[in-house]
């Protein structure tokens, strides 16, 4: 159990400049994208506005970073072996200037500390890792990128690359280190993500996530924001999920990769391995008829679902432009022939549209269809398994398709 201590902070500002594979690079405009928080009667709110681009939330007094966890201490009910203080924010968490500041005040509590998102970037002298382990840090996220300085320096504009290494080190020997990459094809992948490994495998990190590299729409980039760099060909799908398993095998950190995948417990979509497809026998009986709409990841795998189940008579999955179905928009469901879809659509239910809108758009050849949302996740990806058992992933899966079956059933044409 966790309490967040939200520091805030903006990307490409709060992070001492942005990364040059940065998500947050070169977005564009300030319309917004429509979600499931709008409100019935207006197209817009501040998720699918300002919060989806991260560009209002200045870093926060230390003052009322502590001052909120407090009162989330005192108003919750905690049992102290199992809490633990996670200190995130929009920016770089290494670059917000109280973080010593805050980490002193919360060790008063004597609980652990997560430090969330960090670079490492804004650490000038290792001996600040030293201190933030003595104030009680026992858990760190650490995007690396790469262990070779030089190339810190160019692809993450890091004007003090060997330390924030050193830290990165000393954070490893002494406490939980998910170390993070984002991988471009020819610059920090092969070889060189060899090295890497080796050090951190070295240095005693706990994790390593590797983080495929999007540079185009239909791979996550929605705010007008797209080539992030020019000339840069992304790993496609295949080729991104045999690096993370040869990646796997070779090292003996923990190892998973987002879109795909985690090798040890066959998330995204445990469910539909041979080895588990019995566990869908506890599922609900599909009464109604539906479409699915979910992404080119996804399809297969829910497709795979249903049919195991026998209801691939009354429910079909369609594939919207996008590898991410939490990343779908108003723009994706334009996109769609509309032959495809029944009288009632299930839409993921973060997907970035609009609920009228969704209904308008996908009515738009004269017939009205309904259109719903089905659960935030159908499983999980890299960046939350590696935290996750097997058994864990299961639950989580057989949980939401539960969800999914009974919004269909619920919301769905009944099938006589």
């Amino acid at each position: 159990m966790q309490i967040i201590a939200d520091v805030g902070g903006i990307p490409g500002k709060d992070c001492r400049g942005f990364c040059k594979y940065c998500y947050f690079r070169k977005v564009k405009g300030a319309n917004p994208l429509g979600c499931r928080s709008c409100l019935p009667g207006s197209f817009g709110c501040e998720q699918c506005t300002t919060g989806v681009r991260e560009t209002k939330n200045e870093f926060v007094p230390p003052f009322m970073v502590v001052n909120s966890v407090r009162t989330s201490l005192m108003m919750g009910n905690f049992r102290d072996d199992d809490l633990i203080i996670n200190i995130s924010g929009g920016g770089d968490v290494s670059c917000y200037p109280h973080l010593l500041e805050v980490t002193s005040a919360f060790s008063q509590w004597d609980l652990p500390m997560h430090l969330g998102y960090t670079s490492g970037k804004g650490i000038d002298d290792p001996q600040m890792a030293s201190t933030l382990l003595s104030h009680g840090v026992k858990e760190v996220t650490f995007t690396v990128f790469s262990t070779n300085p030089d190339l810190r320096k160019t692809w993450m504009g890091d004007k003090n690359p060997q330390a924030s290494l050193d830290a990165l080190k000393r954070f490893s020997e002494s406490c939980d280190v998910h170390a993070a990459a984002v991988i471009v094809p020819g610059v920090n992948d092969g070889e060189a993500l060899r090295e890497t490994c080796a050090d951190l495998e070295k240095w005693g990190a706990k994790a390593f996530i590797l983080m495929r590299f999007a540079n185009y729409r239909n791979q996550g980039l929605i705010l007008g924001n797209e080539p992030i760099i020019e000339g840069v060909e992304p790993h496609n799908l295949q080729e991104f999920d045999e690096l993370v398993r040869s990646i796997n095998q070779e090292f003996n950190m923990r190892v998973t990769g987002t879109p795909v995948c985690d090798p040890e417990n066959d998330s995204p979509f445990a469910l539909t391995q041979k080895k588990n497809l019995h566990y869908l026998e506890i599922l609900s009986e599909v009464t109604s008829e539906a479409t699915i709409l979910t992404s080119k990841i996804a399809k297969p795998h829910i497709e795979h679902v249903f049919e195991v189940i026998g209801a691939s008579d009354k429910v079909n999955v369609v594939a919207a432009d996008q590898d991410i179905a939490c990343l779908i928009t108003q723009r994706d469901l334009e996109d769609l022939d509309m032959s495809d879809l029944k009288e009632t659509v299930m839409i993921p239910g973060r997907a970035f549209v609009h609920d009228k809108k969704a209904a308008e758009i996908l009515s738009r050849d004269g017939t009205e269809r309904l259109v719903a949302r089905g659960p935030d996740k159908l499983s999980v990806d890299g960046e939350m398994s590696g935290t996750l058992s097997p058994n864990d992933v299961l639950k989580t899966e057989l949980i939401a398709f539960e969800d999914l079956i009974e919004a269909i059933n619920f919301f769905g044409v009944r099938v006589k």
